[in-house]
């Protein structure tokens, strides 16, 4: 991961609230021979006794199924907006141009549930991303009996324990304020990868560079 200090976001609560707002995540491993895994699967966090846990499902007997079966080491990233950034907008403009973004990588231990732990991931799945609205007709308690068992026998759900959580919030904290403020003004005009990326630098502006600098 692009390890610099000035790069990294020291809240923890900033952290899991990046990982709530993007829970669309990589889950990335190797099998037995070293072969790459890849999918993308929906993913909430957990805290219990001291430790992290992502929870989640993917399908039954796919390849990065039996690859984690076999091998539980697991990645996760979770990825947010990401804008190019012009080396021309710097006070210096004769500067490499680069690219601003927001990612959070967990490395852990995966472990596959079965049972009432399996449908106990499937009701919380659901119920977090229906907005807790336990009415709703997807909600896992609401669907029909006959359609919960054919997902029971396609789906396995599972639960990571995170050894160590890594991220990169690169929002250009290593220029100047005069690059910084014109940064934020270019991304304005660059959609809206441009403009989440300039609301996050701008929420940042104090923390960055003091506030008394920043009056």
């Amino acid at each position: 991961m692009y390890d610099l200090p000035y790069h990294k976001e020291s809240s923890e609560r900033a952290v899991r609230e990046f990982i709530a707002e993007h829970p669309f995540a990589f889950l990335t491993g190797c099998d037995p021979q070293g072969k790459p895994v890849v999918t993308q699967v929906p993913v909430f966090m957990e805290a219990r006794e001291g430790r992290n846990l992502l929870r989640g499902h993917m399908m039954r007997n796919t390849d990065h199924h039996k690859a984690f079966v076999q091998n539980e080491n697991v990645l996760v990233v979770f990825t947010g907006n990401h804008a190019y950034v012009s080396g021309a907008w710097y006070e210096n403009p004769h500067t490499p141009s680069t690219w601003n973004y927001m990612s959070v990588h967990a490395r852990g231990t995966m472990r596959f549930l079965a049972g009432d732990d399996l449908e106990d991931v499937l009701r919380k799945t659901s119920l977090h991303f229906e907005d807790q609205i336990c009415e709703s007709p997807t909600v896992y308690d609401n669907l029909p009996t006959r359609l919960k068992e054919r997902l029971i026998r396609a789906i396995v759900s599972f639960e990571i324990t995170v050894t160590k959580m890594d991220n990169v919030f690169k929002l250009s904290q290593d220029r100047d304020i005069k690059s910084y403020c014109n940064i934020i003004e270019k991304l304005r005009e660059r959609g809206e990868n441009g403009r989440k990326i300039a609301a996050e630098m701008e929420k940042r502006i104090g923390e960055v560079f003091g506030e008394d600098e920043t009056r």
